[in-house]
């Protein structure tokens, strides 16, 4: 699952970071060059930086690269981090999988509506539910963490390699 959510992920996100880097390049040069900008330019990287940060999501949780406060972890004992640990996971795959839920709901009312992007007339249901599906990803690599955690961020599991 892990090898699966890297290539995917990393690859929906690397793909789409060089999307906007071809976009805004195009843009700066048309508006440079020839006094036109791509038409529909701010709302396509609106859409492809929503798919930057919400494909990094699962990666980030993966790598227990996200936000942490350890300020307190040297006096606690390693069960107690553990223990922590294991109700912070709980409560991070709850709270995504919720938000994954809304999401999935809202993407449906958006698609009853016909909803799109102001200019290009984008459909935004298919994003929001893409947003939905990656929420819900995340969520459950925050479950695998339970199981498999990542080593700098939980106690007595040993560092890769060692």
């Amino acid at each position: 699952m892990k090898k699966l959510l890297h290539t995917l992920c990393g690859a929906l996100a690397a793909v789409a970071l060089f999307a906007i880097m071809l976009l805004t390049l195009a843009d700066v040069l048309g508006r440079k060059l020839l006094s036109q900008s791509v038409p529909g330019s701010l709302e396509l990287t609106e859409l492809l930086m929503v798919a930057v940060i919400f494909a990094a999501l699962p990666l980030v949780s993966l790598q227990g690269e996200h936000v942490v406060f350890d300020s307190l972890d040297p006096w606690l004992p390693a069960w107690l981090r553990r223990a922590q640990q294991l109700v912070v996971e709980l409560l991070c795959a709850a709270a995504l999988a919720g938000v994954a839920w809304l999401m999935w709901v809202k993407g449906g009312q958006l698609g009853e509506y016909g909803e799109t992007t102001a200019q290009l007339k984008m459909p935004l249901a298919p994003f929001v539910h893409a947003m939905s599906l990656l929420c819900a990803a995340t969520a459950l690599v925050h479950l695998l963490l339970i199981v498999q955690p990542v080593a700098h961020h939980h106690a007595g599991v040993p560092e890769d390699g060692a």
